[in-house]
C-alpha cells in the first residue's frame, strides 16, 4: 500500500515542499511548492538569519503545515541545509517551527546532504560510469563524483551564491575586478577538485536543480518544464557558455525583465554563473546536463529504499 510523504527541503534562498505518494517502484507526486523565503539575506555572512527573514520562513513553514495537513501526509523527513547549519539563531528558528506547527526540523550536514542529492539526481539523468553533480546553493556548493552504481567522492563547500553575492557582488552590472576576485576565491576554496577531477575523470557535469533550471529555460528560451515526465535537460556546451557569459556582463534591469528568470535568481544568478563558468573552465567536461530532481526526491527515494 502507498505511503503518502512530505519531503521539506529547507534551503538557504528556498524552501520546497513536495508531497508524494510512495510505492516499491518509486514515488508519484501529489503536489509540489516553493517558497522563496531568501533565509541568507542579509546575514549569511555574518552567520546569522535576519529578523525579516525569520519571518519569512517562519510564514513558509506555517503554510506548509496547512498544505500538509490538506492532502494527508502520514509522515514529514525534512532537511535543514547550510543557512540552518551556519546561523546562530538557526536553532531558535527551529524550535519556533516545532512550537507553531509541529514540524522536527533536521539538520543535514553537507556529506549527508551531498548523499541525498546523489539520491535524487541519479533517478533523473543517465551518469553511466563517471560524472560530477554539483549543486549550486544559497549557503553551499555540493561535489559529488560519481557513477550510477555508486559514489566515488563527495564534499561540501561553504560557497552558495548568496555568501559569494554579498562578498563579490557589489556593483551593477557585477565589475570585472570583483569577477576576478572571485575567480581567485574559488581557485582557492575549491583548489583539491582538479585533482579530485584528475584521479575519477568524469565525463559528464550535471547541475542539480536551482541555477541550472534558469541556464535550461534561457538556452530553450522558454520557462523549463519542472513537473514530470521532464526530469533533465542537455546543454549545447558553446550555448551554455554564451548563456553564462550574458548573465555576467547583464544589468540587475535587464535581469529583472527577463521572465524566465525567476526573482529569487535575479542577482544570485550571475555569481552562480561565475562559478559554473570556473568549474567548466577548470574540470573541462565533455558534456553538461540538468537534473530537475535534487535533494527534496533524494528524500523520496532514500524513503523507498527503507520501505
Amino acid at each position: 500500500m502507498a505511503k503518502r510523504i512530505a519531503a521539506l527541503d529547507l534551503g538557504t534562498n528556498t524552501f520546497h515542499l513536495l508531497i508524494a505518494d510512495i510505492a516499491d517502484n518509486g514515488f508519484q507526486v501529489v503536489f509540489h511548492e516553493e517558497k522563496h523565503v531568501k533565509l541568507g539575506e542579509g546575514g549569511i555572512t555574518e552567520g546569522r538569519i535576519t529578523e525579516a527573514a525569520f519571518e519569512r520562513g517562519l510564514e513558509a513553514m506555517r503554510r506548509f503545515r496547512s498544505l500538509i495537513n490538506t492532502y494527508g501526509a502520514d509522515q514529514v523527513r525534512t532537511a535543514g541545509t547550510a543557512a540552518l547549519r551556519s546561523a546562530a539563531n538557526g536553532p531558535m528558528f527551529i524550535d519556533k517551527v516545532e512550537e507553531e506547527t509541529g514540524i522536527t526540523i533536521r539538520l543535514i550536514e553537507g556529506e549527508l546532504e551531498a548523499a541525498l542529492i546523489y539520491e535524487g539526481v541519479k533517478h533523473a539523468v543517465p551518469l553511466k560510469d563517471s560524472a560530477l553533480i554539483i549543486d549550486i546553493g544559497g549557503g553551499s556548493v555540493e561535489f559529488i563524483f560519481c557513477s550510477e552504481q555508486q559514489i566515488f567522492w563527495k564534499k561540501s563547500y561553504p560557497v552558495g551564491a548568496a555568501r559569494l553575492m554579498a562578498m563579490f557582488h557589489h556593483s551593477d552590472p557585477i565589475d570585472e575586478g570583483d569577477v576576478n576576485k572571485l575567480q581567485a576565491y574559488l581557485k582557492d576554496q575549491l583548489a583539491e577538485l582538479k585533482e579530485i577531477n584528475e584521479q575519477y575523470k568524469p565525463k559528464m557535469l550535471v547541475g542539480s536543480a536551482g541555477a541550472f533550471e534558469t541556464f535550461a529555460a534561457l538556452s530553450e528560451n522558454k520557462p523549463f518544464p519542472a513537473e514530470l515526465p521532464v526530469k533533465g535537460y542537455n546543454f549545447d556546451k558553446k550555448n551554455i557558455r554564451d548563456i553564462l557569459a550574458a548573465l555576467i556582463a547583464s544589468t540587475h534591469a535587464e535581469r529583472e525583465k527577463n521572465t524566465l528568470i525567476t526573482a529569487v535568481r535575479t542577482d544570485m544568478i550571475v555569481v552562480a554563473s561565475v562559478l559554473t563558468s570556473y568549474i567548466l573552465d577548470e574540470l573541462s567536461p565533455e558534456s553538461v546536463a540538468m537534473s530537475v530532481f535534487s535533494l527534496k526526491e533524494g528524500l523520496l527515494f532514500s524513503e523507498t529504499r527503507e520501505q
